[in-house]
């Protein structure tokens, strides 16, 4: 039997905080065009990279600059500011996948085969390609 032991407490680090700067060249480093797109969105909206890969078109709400985030923390929406260089890169995105729900459609058919895709961008995907840009 063993002894009843104290566990320490568990630490909880902060995570990094990227600067602008860092941001502008891990954006510029990323080759592929909608993980830079990804990438910029993320930053510039303050993100969790669940909540980026669940965004969809309607969620985008121009007309009042916002962003819906729907089944964030705790299963709470939100609304976050849009600003205007997130949008115009948004809407030049979507001219080029045109999916009609996901705003990052997975690139399984390629930019073709992303108009027709009914998941979004591959979570893993994701996290390989940060890592090796950065």
């Amino acid at each position: 039997m063993a002894p009843n032991l104290i566990k320490p407490p568990r630490v909880q680090r902060l995570p990094d905080i990227v600067t602008v700067a860092e941001a502008q060249q891990l954006c510029s480093a990323t080759r592929t065009l909608s993980y830079r797109v990804f990438f910029f969105t993320l930053y510039s909206l303050g993100l969790r990279l669940g909540e980026g890969l669940r965004l969809q078109v309607g969620d985008i709400g121009a007309e009042r600059r916002r962003v819906h985030i729907r089944d964030a923390k705790c299963n709470k929406d939100r609304l976050v500011p849009l600003p205007a260089a997130t949008l115009d890169l948004l809407r030049r995105f979507w001219q080029i996948h045109r999916n009609p729900v996901l705003l990052f459609p997975n690139r399984h058919g390629g930019l073709k085969g992303a108009g027709q895709a009914t998941t979004p961008l591959d979570r893993g995907g994701v996290q390989v390609t940060l890592r090796q840009v950065a």
